[in-house]
């Protein structure tokens, strides 16, 4: 058996830019940033940022096109792919993305009502988790929106 499920959430880096191929396709693509904070052997906070690439095509690349912006908070389920070409210089690039294939706009901003939005390429309802919650089967399309508290998570607490 074999998986290939990335889940990520962080700020989107630049405005998403939405393509049109020939097939009629839509595809956008864009960074998403993490942040990761610890403490150090001396007590001294830490914190380290990677950068992540996302693809959206079609139905979701249209709707991410529209609603991510530059600062965006998004939660994006997806599948790792690596693609290569060879560059004008003759050497071979590569790059891995995240297709994204469900997501989820974080709050739009203080004081305003939060906006989600999720898709899915197959537009199937999302069937409950392992854990028992629901990610987003409720009814009347009220979808759950990311909380993004800032605490700090001790390593230590942590029970696994």
């Amino acid at each position: 058996m074999n998986l290939n499920k990335a889940y990520i959430l962080g700020r989107v880096t630049q405005d998403p830019e939405l393509k049109t191929v020939t097939s009629g396709s839509s595809i956008t693509s864009f960074g998403l940033a993490t942040n990761r904070v610890w403490k150090d052997k001396e007590g001294n906070r830490q914190e380290a940022t990677e950068f992540h690439n996302i693809v959206a095509f079609n139905r979701q690349a249209e709707i991410l096109n529209q609603y991510a912006q530059k600062g965006t908070l998004l939660l994006v389920e997806g599948r790792l792919q690596t693609r290569s070409w060879e560059g004008q210089d003759g050497q071979k690039r590569y790059k891995t993305e995240i297709v994204a294939e469900q997501f989820q706009l974080g709050p739009k901003g203080q004081g305003q009502q939060n906006a989600s939005q999720q898709t899915s390429s197959q537009q199937q309802p999302q069937q409950q988790g392992a854990s028992g919650s629901s990610g987003g089967g409720q009814q009347g399309g009220n979808m759950p929106t990311i909380n993004a508290d800032e605490d700090e998570i001790n390593l230590e607490e942590i029970p696994f």
